[in-house]
């Protein structure tokens, strides 16, 4: 921590707590952590401004490791703290962890409410398509016919996919990154913090025990240039290792394109449009998958509208000033009174 002008300077370092981290070796968890521990050294405020809430899982170890304010809580309930702890202190910048399995099983209820009424808090959505602490369970993002100790013969069951809960619940932001790639996911959760509202990161994690190699198309550096769209609002949607390739819309549909052939050129390419209140071209983002499409990085949506916390402070002030009780004197003296003599 430096001190410039009478003003506080973070670094990553100081977010860092003096406990052991406790993950296996390689698991994605490291690389995520340091991204959020650049992108909170970079926003500007101090230590005692961020809680960050967790449930139970692999990830939600996180508050250990983290020189913040923090809470370790129960299995799915991680939002519905996050929420209190957001009300009750607006001030607060709040940062949801949770993996696949508790956000969106057990917590999934709260997961859609917290969205819906778009509470001021950033969710961090470990995604490895596994219960990783539990020892190698099938989770609610696990692909159909995938083999678990609780699937022996496959999983007979559609995966959700975390982008279409969010936008179905009314969600405001959604963006999505990889873990392996530090830099792409330190710069969606500045984005995150800064939106007004909930904030939902999905980061596709590879858990080295029970699912190794499950996003490794899309993470192979190899391929990863064919096999990822990144986005940036106001820019055209271009990929592969020449930015040679495009996504237009025709006919109601997305479609990859490439530029110079069947007389495409950068002019028919679509710029992202992460402000656009519509939710039909963020859902085909979300929706795009291996091997007709690339998979969309970066912030997808962020729309702004009214935010929870905010509401409920105004409604409590404007209460408070109509009330005519204003101390527990007027309370209870208010309504019918009477003298025992």
């Amino acid at each position: 921590m430096l001190v410039m002008e009478d003003q506080l300077v973070y670094t990553p370092k100081d977010f860092k707590s003096s406990n052991e981290v406790r993950w296996c070796p390689g698991c994605g968890d490291h690389a995520i952590m340091a991204a959020i521990q650049k992108a909170m050294a970079g926003l500007g405020k101090k230590h005692e401004d961020y809680a960050v809430i967790s449930g139970i899982g692999c990830s939600s170890r996180f508050p250990y490791y983290m020189s913040t304010y923090g809470f370790h809580t129960i299995h799915g309930r991680a939002a519905a703290i996050a929420s209190g702890v957001k009300c009750a202190n607006p001030e607060l910048s709040v940062w949801q962890i949770s993996g696949d399995g508790d956000a969106l099983a057990i917590g999934g209820n709260h997961f859609i409410h917290t969205i819906r009424r778009n509470i001021d808090l950033n969710l961090i959505l470990f995604n490895n398509k596994i219960y990783g602490l539990t020892k190698g369970q099938y989770s609610p993002t696990t692909d159909r016919g995938f083999v678990t100790k609780t699937s022996p013969f496959g999983t007979i069951e559609d995966p959700f996919i975390p982008g279409q809960l969010v936008l179905g619940s009314r969600g405001t932001f959604f963006a999505r990154a990889i873990d392996n790639n530090v830099k792409l996911c330190q710069e969606v959760c500045e984005e995150a913090a800064k939106h007004e509202g909930t904030s939902v990161v999905e980061v596709l994690q590879n858990c080295v025990i029970f699912n190794e190699g499950v996003h490794a198309e899309i993470s192979n550096p190899k391929t990863r240039a064919d096999n990822q769209l990144h986005l940036v609002h106001g820019k055209p949607m271009l990929f592969g290792k020449e930015n040679e390739k495009g996504i237009v819309w025709e006919h109601g549909h997305l479609k990859v394109v490439e530029l110079g052939k069947d007389g495409y050129t950068i002019d028919d390419i679509m710029i992202h449009d992460a402000h656009e209140p519509s939710r039909a071209v963020h859902m085909a983002l979300i929706n795009m998958s291996l091997p007709e499409f690339p998979v969309a990085m970066g912030v997808i949506r962020a729309v702004k509208t009214d935010v929870y916390d905010e509401m409920m402070v105004k409604q409590i002030e404007n209460v408070q000033a109509e009330s005519k009780i204003k101390n527990m004197d007027d309370l209870l003296n208010s309504g019918d009174t009477w003298v025992v003599e």
